[in-house]
C-alpha cells in the first residue's frame, strides 16, 4: 500500500502538522490522517473502549477540505 499527500493544516508548524493522505488499496478506498493523539480524559470517556490496535486522533476541520477537494477534481474528469 502507497499514501498519496492530500495536504497538510496550512496553520500548522513545524513538527506539528495534521495531515491527510490517501492510499491506493484497490480493495475500497482509505485515507491516513496524521493528527494530535487524543488524551482528554472526558473525550475519551465519551468515545469509550478503543481496541488496543487503534487510536483516536485529533485533525482540524481545515485538514478535512483536502478530502472534499479531492473528490471535486475526480468529478471534474
Amino acid at each position: 500500500m502507497r499514501a498519496r499527500f492530500l495536504g497538510k493544516d496550512p496553520e500548522s508548524q513545524v513538527d506539528n502538522s495534521p495531515t491527510l493522505f490517501a492510499t491506493d488499496r484497490t480493495d475500497r478506498t482509505t485515507y491516513i490522517a496524521q493528527g494530535w493523539k487524543v488524551t482528554d480524559p472526558q473525550v475519551l470517556a465519551d468515545v469509550g473502549p478503543v481496541p488496543d490496535h487503534e487510536t483516536l486522533i485529533e485533525i482540524p476541520e481545515e485538514v478535512l477540505k483536502f478530502y472534499v477537494r479531492r473528490y471535486r477534481e475526480e468529478g471534474e474528469r
